[in-house]
C-alpha cells in the first residue's frame, strides 16, 4: 500500500512539475508575442506572378498583384474589420451635405520614399491621374466613381469633388488601388514607372525582376501608421522577398522545408494537416469581391438566347465541382458578390439548381438535336463554348473548368478551355470576341458589379458581362449616390436578382484566402478586402 501510495505522490508530483513547465513555457510564449523583435528578413511564396510586370497602385487591378502593393503604397483611410472608417495619411475629413464633396486634412512630413512630400498637391495629381482614360486603370477608376477634380485648399488641405454623391468612396480610399504613387517618380520614369514603383508604405523596392520576384526592404522614415495598428514607427521586418511560385506544389514543398517563411493559397489537400502542424500557422480571410464566375457572352450567338445560357447553367453541378475540387474549403457561390459584402442578396441563394432534364428540355425547345456524338446542334452547328483564360491554375480554376468541362460533355454541351497569353487574352476580351469568360474581382462595396455589368461603369459597353440593360444599370447607378443603407442595399439585392434571373453571371465558389506561416512568423494581418500586412510582422529568433 505504502510503494502505491509512493507511485501516486511521484505520479501527481510529475504532473505538476510538467503543468509548471507548460505554464512557464505558455508564459514565456505569451511575453514573446507581446514583445516583438526588430530585424530579420523573410520570403514569401506568392500564388501567382505579378500581372504584366506592373507595381502601378492605378493599374495593378489583379489580387496578386494588389497583395505586393499593399506593402508599398499608402492610403488616405483604414478601413478596420468591422468597416469602421479611420485616419491614415489624412487626420481628418468633412462631407458635404449634398455628399458631393469631401475636404481631407492630410498628416504633415509625410514623404515619398523617393524623398519628395506627400501633401494635397499629390492627393490632385493621383485622383486626376486616375481618371484620365490614358492611365487605363480600370479598378482604380471604378474605384473613384463620378469624380471631377480636387482642389487644393492650402499645402495640406484637399477638397474632393464628384458629380454626383458616391457612397462608396471612403471604403474605396482604404483599397491599395486608390493607393499613392509619387508624381516624381511617375515624370521620371514614365512609362516604366510599373516596373520602379514610389509610394509612401512601410516597405520600398529595393529589386523587381520580371517574372521573378520583387525584393522589399524596410522604410526606415516611416512614422504615420493608422493608430489602430499594432505599433508606431518604422516596420519590425527589414526585408521581404517576395517569389512567384505560380506551382501550388512548389509552393507547399518550399514552405514545408522551410526555405520561404510564407505562402500564400495554400491547396486544400494540404490546410488539415498544416492546421495540425504547430510548426506552422494557417491563416484566413474571406475575401469580399466579386466571386469567380462565368460569364456567357449574350451578345453573340447563342448565347444571346436566354434559355440557351439557362441550359448550360442547368448542366452544371457546381456544388459537386466545389466539393470535389476544393474539399470543404469553400462553398457554392450564388451571387456575383460575396456574403460578406453589404447589400449581400440572400433570396438569390437555391434561385437554380442543377437539372439535367431541364437543361435538354431548354435546348429542345430552342431547336436543338443531338448529333452522332452525342453533342447538341442547330443548324449544322455543335454547342461548342470556347472558354478563354490567361491565369492558368490559380486558386485551382482550371482543375474546376475541367471538372465543369466533363459535366456538360455527359450534357451534350463541348467546352473548350482556350488559354491565352495576356494580350491575346485582353485583346478579344475588349473585342468581345468569346463564348465564355471567368474572373472575379476584388473590392470592398457592391458597386464593383458596376465594372463587370454596367454600360456606365469604367468598362462600358465593354464590360466583362457584356451586358446592356438599362435597367440594370440604373439600380446599379443609384446604389452609389445615396448613402441611405436600406435604399443602397435594395438597389443591389434588385441587381443581384436581375443578373441571376437572366444568367448573366454563374457564380461558382466563395473563396477563403490562406497564408501559411512558419511558426516563428507573427503578427500578419489581413486588410480590407482581404490582402496580408507586414506592418506589424515580425520573426521571432
Amino acid at each position: 500500500m505504502k510503494k502505491k501510495r509512493l507511485l501516486i505522490a511521484i505520479i501527481l508530483l510529475l504532473a505538476a512539475l510538467l503543468t509548471a513547465c507548460a505554464d512557464e513555457t505558455e508564459s514565456s510564449t505569451t511575453l514573446s508575442n507581446k514583445n516583438p523583435i526588430s530585424g530579420g528578413e523573410i520570403t514569401w511564396a506568392l500564388a501567382g506572378t505579378v500581372t504584366e510586370d506592373n507595381l502601378d497602385a492605378h493599374k495593378s487591378g489583379n489580387a496578386q498583384n494588389g497583395r505586393v502593393t499593399r506593402s508599398i503604397y499608402d492610403s488616405l483611410v483604414h478601413e478596420t474589420k468591422d468597416g469602421e472608417i479611420e485616419p491614415w495619411l489624412a487626420e481628418s475629413w468633412k462631407i458635404s451635405e449634398d455628399g458631393k464633396t469631401y475636404t481631407f486634412h492630410l498628416k504633415e512630413n509625410v514623404s515619398f520614399t523617393d524623398g519628395t512630400p506627400f501633401d494635397a498637391e499629390a492627393v490632385k495629381f493621383n485622383f486626376d491621374r486616375i481618371k484620365d482614360p490614358a492611365t487605363n486603370g480600370t479598378n482604380s477608376m471604378n474605384e473613384l466613381g463620378p469624380y471631377e477634380s480636387s482642389d487644393v485648399l492650402d499645402k495640406y488641405t484637399v477638397k474632393v469633388n464628384f458629380s454626383k454623391p458616391f457612397a462608396p468612396f471612403l471604403s474605396n480610399a482604404a483599397k491599395s488601388d486608390l493607393g499613392f504613387v509619387s508624381p516624381a517618380a511617375v515624370e521620371k520614369f514614365g512609362e516604366a514607372y510599373p516596373q520602379n514603383p514610389v509610394g509612401t508604405g512601410p516597405f520600398k523596392v529595393k529589386s523587381f525582376t520580371p517574372g521573378t520576384q520583387v525584393v522589399l526592404v524596410k522604410n526606415e522614415d516611416y512614422d504615420w501608421a493608422p493608430d489602430g495598428w499594432g505599433h508606431e514607427g518604422e516596420a519590425y521586418l527589414d526585408k521581404i522577398t517576395v517569389q512567384f511560385v505560380p506551382e501550388e506544389a512548389t509552393r507547399l514543398g518550399v514552405l514545408q522545408s522551410k526555405q520561404v517563411h510564407a505562402a500564400d493559397i495554400v491547396p486544400p489537400q494540404n490546410l488539415v494537416l498544416l492546421r495540425t502542424d504547430p510548426q506552422f500557422n494557417i491563416l484566413e480571410t474571406e475575401l469580399r469581391q466579386i466571386n469567380y464566375s462565368m460569364y456567357l457572352n449574350p451578345q453573340k450567338e447563342p448565347w444571346d438566347d436566354l434559355d440557351v445560357r439557362k441550359a448550360v447553367r442547368a448542366a452544371l453541378n457546381i456544388e459537386s465541382a466545389v466539393e470535389i475540387v476544393y474539399l470543404g474549403t469553400s462553398e457554392q457561390a450564388w451571387s456575383p458578390v460575396t456574403t460578406n459584402m453589404n447589400g449581400y442578396a440572400a433570396s438569390v441563394e437555391n434561385s437554380w439548381e442543377y437539372n439535367p432534364q431541364l437543361s435538354a428540355h431548354l435546348l429542345e425547345d430552342a431547336g436543338y438535336k443531338k448529333n452522332a456524338d452525342g453533342i447538341w446542334a442547330k443548324n449544322g452547328k455543335s454547342l461548342t463554348i470556347d472558354f478563354l483564360d490567361t491565369q492558368g491554375n490559380r486558386e485551382k480554376r482550371i482543375d474546376l473548368a475541367t471538372v465543369f468541362q466533363n459535366q456538360l460533355k455527359e450534357a451534350g454541351i463541348q467546352l473548350n478551355i482556350v488559354s491565352l497569353s495576356a494580350g491575346e487574352y485582353l485583346e478579344r476580351r475588349l473585342a468581345g470576341d468569346y463564348d465564355m469568360i471567368a474572373a472575379s474581382q476584388f473590392s470592398g462595396d457592391p458597386d464593383v458589379m458596376r465594372m463587370i455589368f454596367s454600360t456606365k461603369g469604367p468598362n462600358g459597353e465593354e464590360n466583362l458581362a457584356r451586358a446592356n440593360k438599362p435597367e440594370l444599370d440604373e439600380w446599379l447607378e443609384r446604389g452609389y449616390s445615396t448613402n441611405d443603407e436600406k435604399v443602397r442595399n435594395e438597389n443591389y439585392g434588385k441587381a443581384q436578382e436581375y443578373i441571376i434571373e437572366n444568367a448573366y453571371s454563374i457564380p461558382t465558389y466563395l473563396f477563403q484566402y490562406s497564408f501559411a506561416t512558419v511558426a516563428e512568423l507573427k503578427g500578419i494581418e489581413f486588410d480590407s478586402p482581404g490582402f496580408p500586412v507586414f506592418y506589424d510582422a515580425w520573426l521571432q529568433q
